[in-house]
């Protein structure tokens, strides 16, 4: 299975195919309504010089949405927003550690939305987790001399054609 590069239109498209092939996630969530976006907090070393946010937006567990908003489009549109350090992310990720356990030990910060409806989503936490890594992740610091350089390029090119 092909690597796709960590917070990039192609990791985020793959994983909706993913999830739209595989109806045992729409059944696993078929309770939850969200619009959630996820900050990752910049990360010059990784490419990442400034945050970037990723939303997921699921209607009674359908996929209406997943890519990459604007800090305007993203407070317009999602319910909550949730940020964290890139590493935060990766741990998640890699299922190296919990949402859950992350948001309540502050690692994991609620920028928009209510504490008591983060929690409420708690319980669905890991299934949008294995949706995410449904697809091989890659993340910068895993990459090669050579990747790292064509990765940065890579992540100022496409926001700025997002408008991200």
């Amino acid at each position: 299975m092909a690597a796709f590069w960590y917070c990039t239109p192609e990791w985020l498209e793959e994983s909706a195919r993913a999830y739209r092939s595989d109806p045992s996630f729409e059944q696993t969530l078929k309770n939850l309504s969200l619009k959630v976006c996820f900050r990752v907090e910049a990360e010059p070393s990784w490419g990442i010089d400034r945050d970037i946010l990723f939303c997921c937006f699921l209607e009674a567990g359908k996929l209406i949405k997943l890519g990459f908003f604007s800090e305007d489009d993203a407070r317009r549109q999602a319910d909550y927003i949730l940020s964290a350090a890139t590493e935060q992310w990766k741990s998640i990720l890699r299922k190296e550690s919990g949402f859950t356990r992350a948001f309540m030990a502050g690692r994991i910060k609620l920028e928009m939305g209510s504490r008591l409806g983060v929690l409420k989503l708690a319980p669905y936490a890991g299934a949008v987790v294995d949706a995410l890594t449904r697809v091989d992740i890659q993340f910068p610091d895993e990459m090669s001399d050579e990747e790292l350089p064509e990765y940065k390029s890579y992540m100022r090119e496409f926001r700025v054609k997002l408008g991200v």
